[in-house]
């Protein structure tokens, strides 16, 4: 069973994932049509039937900026790292209990340096530990690729589990290449995650503050 639903923009570009119930909602208030749905599973209440949707889609075009800076979060950090220390190199995997992921600013923020995207990395515990307030010149310790601000399509979809029927809607606007390295992130992030499990994503709710 889908727990989330695809909210595409008029011009069926993907925007976000929103909960069931919200997207029943727009779909009844007139708001959003039903683009794609579950196969054989409707939803009934006292005086509506409806197909159980998978995709919709909003009748009035909303404009998105096409690049958008979010709040540096661990889970988009380590996504970004490929969830791999970037001072020694080992993945989450082969890190124990108590070595997991931490954020390390690579210029620390008792020496002027910011939570920007392009100051952090992901370090395991051991090794900002040991780097502690040096810069990486100073120690060493230079981070094994140069942090960038992710690309604003990772930043939408990257962990967020999507149907194949979701996920065309993503390979046509933004390409295979794009939706591959989505699909790895998602793997590195939760390997032993169920194919049914699903996720809401963190756009500030964009489709119900146009919608409302």
């Amino acid at each position: 069973m889908i727990l989330g639903c695809l909210a595409l923009n008029a011009s069926f570009e993907p925007l976000t994932m929103v909960p069931m119930r919200r997207a029943l909602r727009l779909v009844i208030d007139g708001k959003a049509e039903i683009v794609e749905a579950e196969q054989d599973r409707v939803v009934r209440s006292e005086r509506l039937t409806m197909p159980r949707p998978a995709v919709i889609r909003l009748t009035k075009f909303i404009h998105v900026p096409r690049r958008f800076r979010r709040q540096v979060t661990n889970t988009f950090l380590f996504a970004r790292d490929h969830y791999r220390c970037q001072y020694c190199g080992r993945p989450a995997a082969e890190l124990k209990p108590r070595e997991a992921l931490t954020r390390d600013h690579v210029i620390p923020i008792s020496r002027g340096g910011t939570n920007d995207w392009t100051n952090v990395v992901t370090a395991c515990s051991p090794c900002n530990t040991r780097k502690g307030n040096r810069l990486p010149a100073e120690i060493g310790m230079m981070p094994l690729t140069r942090p960038v601000e992710p690309h604003f399509v990772h930043l939408s979809w990257a962990v967020r589990r999507l149907t194949q029927t979701q996920a065309r809607y993503i390979r046509t606007f933004y390409g295979d290449s794009i939706l591959h390295q989505l699909e790895a992130l998602e793997h590195r992030a939760h390997p032993h995650r169920g194919h049914g499990a699903q996720h809401v994503l963190e756009l500030g709710d964009q489709t119900g503050a146009a919608a409302d």
